[in-house]
């Protein structure tokens, strides 16, 4: 008897993964971070508004007496989890996680300033405090993404595939 491994469930990238990453990143107004705590190590979740830009990359905008901010600044590392569950079974509605590194945007520039753009469009309410001394954006760089359609349906994106989506 030979030891076969066992067939992957992940799906090959397709018109309907890209289809279904794109209408998950641009239909998101919140998601889910997750950071690495400072010191510990352990995982720290925490909602947080967001816009995905033409690129796929997240924005966010956080203040820096959030718990994240400071786990952001000592190791870039997150992920970001987008998709709303609706009755029944969580876990039968679509989903994708973003995972990356996030890095914080200067106040000037063509970067901050479309990334302000195309976060205060999706949270204008947010504009109320965009410019405290103590609020910054955040753009986290996808390098992949877990891309998940519920059940039987996964697949594992890449930077190009998630690029797609949020052209697309």
């Amino acid at each position: 008897m030979t030891d076969r491994p066992a067939p992957s469930p992940l799906r090959e990238i397709d018109d309907d993964a890209i289809g279904l990453a794109a209408r998950l990143m641009r239909g998101a107004v919140h998601g889910a971070l997750a950071v690495l705590e400072p010191g510990s190590g352990h995982p720290l979740a925490s909602r947080t508004a967001v816009a995905v830009d033409e690129t796929g990359a997240a924005i966010i905008l956080i203040s820096t007496l959030a718990a994240h901010a400071g786990a952001l600044q000592a190791d870039a590392r997150c992920s970001l989890l987008l998709g709303e569950p609706g009755k029944g079974d969580p876990l039968a509605h679509p989903r994708v996680t973003l995972i990356g590194s996030a890095r914080r945007l200067g106040r000037d520039g063509d970067e901050s300033a479309r990334a302000r753009e195309r976060f205060l469009a999706s949270h204008p309410k947010s504009a109320l405090y965009a410019d405290f001394a103590d609020f910054a954006f955040w753009k986290i760089e996808p390098e992949r993404a877990s891309l998940n359609g519920g059940f039987g349906r996964a697949w594992q994106l890449d930077r190009a595939a998630i690029a797609r989506a949020a052209a697309g």
